[in-house]
């Protein structure tokens, strides 16, 4: 209301070209774009061997995406914007969600999502430690305890209550006067939502960004797809990542949107970059956030 949120306050002075999007396409689904890119995966395979073997750091390809996107909000804060009842906002967190298995050994335990929260001065090894305390927690015994699954129990112990419940937030959310507790633990509430569905072993998804919430970026893994390329004169095999992007056009300009993929390819093509926290960050419309780092046990 007024302007603010508790995710965060409303952009002015925006180009008009970008500040009418919003009315032509009210909903997210309208401002759908789908985008694909492969990743160098022997370029990541080779790092993340390297990693082990002489410093001991274990790591994932999906962290590594991840970092990668923290690193490139950092340069290109617009993109981490959202948009809601048509105003478009600058997001007080950088931040991630994605959906994991309760018990991996056991595909009908349940899934879980978990929502992390990062510093653009994180390093690759801190949005690892972030990600897996992340996950540590869903996986948990008291993963079921949480706020979510206690409301989700209540609600749909009360027949027609649910109706009522989300009806309300909606609203609420519409104005900016929903409670902070609910944009915290629910996933509709970040800059990314990932999803690996290569562990599930499925080809990559460009998957639909929710109208509900404020999602402004989905990707999506897909299994290990093999490619003829060219490289010295000479036809080989090469092992790619395929990965399906969906985007919020009306977030920001195209040229916004081509700076920050290009510096995500960049740090995905030198993962190593990653490893020291970058020279320096730039925050939308003074909206300056951090969190502290992650105390190893």
């Amino acid at each position: 209301m007024f302007g603010r949120r508790p995710d965060g306050k409303r952009v002015k002075g925006i180009d008009p070209i970008i500040r009418i999007t919003p009315y032509l396409m009210p909903m997210r689904c309208d401002a759908q774009v789908f985008l694909k890119h492969r990743i160098d995966l022997e370029v990541l395979f080779d790092y993340i061997r390297r990693q082990k073997l002489e410093k001991g750091e274990q790591l994932s390809y999906m962290q590594l995406i991840c970092a990668a996107y923290v690193r490139a909000i950092a340069r290109n804060p617009l993109v981490n914007r959202f948009i809601v009842n048509k105003q478009i906002f600058a997001r007080n967190n950088c931040s991630v969600a994605f959906t994991i298995l309760k018990d991996p050994n056991n595909i009908d335990a349940g899934e879980a999502v978990a929502n992390v929260k990062f510093d653009l001065t994180d390093t690759v090894y801190d949005v690892r430690d972030r990600i897996n305390a992340a996950v540590e927690t869903n996986r948990g015994a008291e993963a079921d305890s949480g706020f979510v699954s206690k409301l989700l129990n209540f609600v749909f112990s009360v027949p027609g209550l649910a109706t009522v419940i989300v009806t309300l937030i909606r609203f609420l959310d519409r104005y900016g006067i929903a409670p902070r507790v609910f944009m915290d633990e629910l996933p509709f509430y970040v800059g990314m939502y990932i999803t690996n569905t290569a562990s599930i072993r499925l080809h990559d998804v460009n998957h639909h960004l929710y109208n509900w919430g404020n999602v402004g970026l989905f990707f999506g893994m897909g299994i290990e797809e093999r490619v003829a390329v060219v490289e010295k004169g000479e036809t080989r095999m090469k092992r790619f990542l395929p990965l399906g992007i969906t985007a919020d056009e009306r977030v920001c300009s195209g040229a916004h949107y081509a700076k920050f993929f290009n510096d995500m390819r960049r740090f995905l093509e030198h993962p190593e970059v990653l490893e020291t926290p970058p020279e320096s960050v730039q925050f939308d419309e003074g909206n300056e956030y951090h969190l502290p780092k992650v105390q190893k046990q």
